[in-house]
């Protein structure tokens, strides 16, 4: 089975509208007295993160596309650029940009396995422009 990549056509979501939040692998053991107890439920945990992306009515449609058809209403895992990482200069100890040899910044590169999120992706009408709201799981 090969996994579905994210289309390159849609932009990079908006920094506004991002939201991470790692979800909780612990198990709570009940307590008589005191602090709370917890131990692992399971060993490696997911992130949800909400994202926001501004697009126009072509990229909408690029958009409804891949989660429609592709992802079969989301149901199926993709390959996206992490937003985070992905596309950033690195930068050394002091915090400068990291050049290559013909003096252009190098790039970090990252890649998130997911599934949407549980609920379905939210379009708002802005004008000429929709504003599509999405949540992730990013799987381990």
């Amino acid at each position: 089975m090969t996994v579905a990549t994210w289309p390159s056509d849609l932009p990079r979501p908006n920094r506004a509208g991002y939201q991470r939040q790692t979800d909780d692998p612990r198990l709570a053991r009940r307590a008589e007295a005191g602090p709370p107890a917890y131990r692992r439920r399971w060993s490696s945990a997911t992130r949800s993160v909400a994202l926001v992306i501004d697009v126009s009515r072509a990229q909408k449609a690029v958009f409804d596309s891949f989660h429609d058809e592709v992802t079969v209403v989301g149901s199926l895992p993709f390959w996206m650029p992490d937003p985070t990482t992905d596309g950033w200069p690195m930068l050394d100890a002091v915090g400068a940009p990291v050049l290559a040899g013909d003096g252009a910044p190098l790039l970090l590169a990252a890649q998130w396995l997911c599934l949407f999120g549980p609920t379905t992706p939210v379009e708002t009408l802005r004008g000429l422009r929709f504003q599509i709201s999405f949540g992730v799981t990013v799987l381990p």
